[in-house]
């Protein structure tokens, strides 16, 4: 099996490292990842300049661009065999809810999926990241049982990992591994106003929003309960209740 890997917090990030080295004991990897940290980038793709993909010392292959880029230069034509998967991670913090329309982690996955390769988007949920090992034998586990399916279509996995031991996600009082729904978070925080050095107005975006939408099935629940959230994404955006209204509004307009 051939596995690519990527992420957005850069190709020297702990995560992608830890990630890598775990998936390289049952698979053959390579690591195509942005040249810096690109977290937030969501499914940006660079069309105004040519892109760079330069090899560093530890073998893995950095871009000067998106998590997007990373995939779709590797997918398309950079590297000589197609991957059989695609694992972005892992990303240091959460990628559940409303993250998943921001993120690179996400992105990066789904750039596989949309060029007809099953994907994972792993991130570890926590503050310190004390525990990418934890993150990375869940991937790794994970890959093991797809890879053993028959499967009709790619999927698209988003699986957000507690930063907890890996000891603990396996008690006797509950199940390690949930299949869960996206929940919901509040309405991010203000923006917070500040000056740089020359004296101009300079803004940084505000803290996600508290969890809205977190009952049970949800990802946020999941990992309240010290569970392992896996969703499976799509990528269709059509609100497909609202056809009906919006024919009904032209037909009135014409």
């Amino acid at each position: 099996m051939r596995i690519l890997i990527s992420n957005d917090d850069g190709y020297f990030a702990p995560g992608l490292i830890c990630l890598s080295e775990h998936l390289a004991r049952i698979a053959e990897v390579v690591v195509v990842a942005p040249e810096r940290d690109r977290s937030g980038a969501s499914n940006s793709l660079t069309l105004d300049r040519p892109l760079k993909a330069r090899r560093a010392a530890n073998g893995f292959y950095y871009v000067d661009g998106t998590p997007t880029d990373c995939v779709h230069l590797a997918v398309t034509g950079m590297l000589d065999q197609q991957p059989d998967m695609v694992v972005s991670g892992i990303n240091a913090g959460a990628n559940m809810g409303d993250d998943t329309i921001y993120s690179g982690t996400v992105a990066a996955a789904t750039e596989g999926f949309l060029l007809g390769i099953p994907s994972i988007a792993v991130s570890l949920v926590g503050r310190e990241f004390a525990h990418y090992e934890t993150a990375a034998r869940v991937a790794t586990e994970l890959v093991q049982r797809f890879a053993g399916q028959t499967h009709s279509h790619p999927w698209l996995l988003n699986v957000n990992v507690p930063d907890v031991a890996y000891d603990q996600l396996h008690t006797s009082q509950r199940q390690s591994m949930e299949v869960t729904r996206l929940g919901k978070r509040h309405k991010a925080e203000s923006v917070i106003k500040a000056s740089n050095p020359h004296g101009e107005t300079v803004y940084w975006v505000g803290a996600a929003g508290k969890a809205q939408d977190a009952g049970e099935g949800t990802d946020f629940h999941a990992l309240s309960q010290q569970r392992v959230s896996i969703t499976p994404l799509q990528i269709d955006l059509t609100q497909y209740n609202q056809l009906d209204a919006v024919r009904g509004w032209l037909n009135q307009s014409q």
